[in-house]
């Protein structure tokens, strides 16, 4: 019956948030403080658009994130949603949409906009949610 596909969405879609919610925290965390194995996080094939500039595979990602000065991220809101299988190869997948303030060292701060395509990386012992896109830009209204 439709009642309980939407049902399963539901479930599923509370799950995937759950999991966004951990990841931000974990990401963000990373990010500013252990930055060196914040490609982990990332699949082998993950690409990131950093205010339109791409960047694939995880030797380019590490030596991109090794030239950014060091950060302080505060995250203000996050959002996420569940992909449509049929979207992803039968992936299970989760849009994470993140935005907040940052300030990279001997710069001022500026407000951002991130948002991840997570997978889930299922093993029988556990689930390990990893990038497999990541857009990042700078969201400044003031010129």
């Amino acid at each position: 019956s439709c009642y309980t596909h939407v049902e399963d969405f539901k479930t599923n879609a509370d799950q995937a948030c759950r999991a966004a919610e951990e990841f931000v925290n974990i990401y963000y965390e990373t990010i500013d403080k252990r930055r060196r194995v914040l490609t982990r996080l990332y699949l082998d094939t993950a690409t990131l658009v950093w205010n339109g500039n791409a960047i694939s595979g995880l030797n380019a990602l590490n030596e991109f994130f090794e030239t950014l000065p060091s950060s302080e991220f505060q995250i203000s809101v996050v959002d996420c949603q569940p992909v449509h299988e049929q979207a992803t190869q039968s992936q299970t997948t989760v849009l994470v949409v993140t935005c907040g303030t940052v300030k990279f060292d001997g710069n001022k701060q500026r407000y951002f906009n991130q948002n991840f395509l997570l997978t889930a990386q299922v093993t029988p012992n556990s689930t390990v949610w990893k990038i497999a896109s990541d857009c990042f830009r700078f969201q400044d209204w003031t010129s």
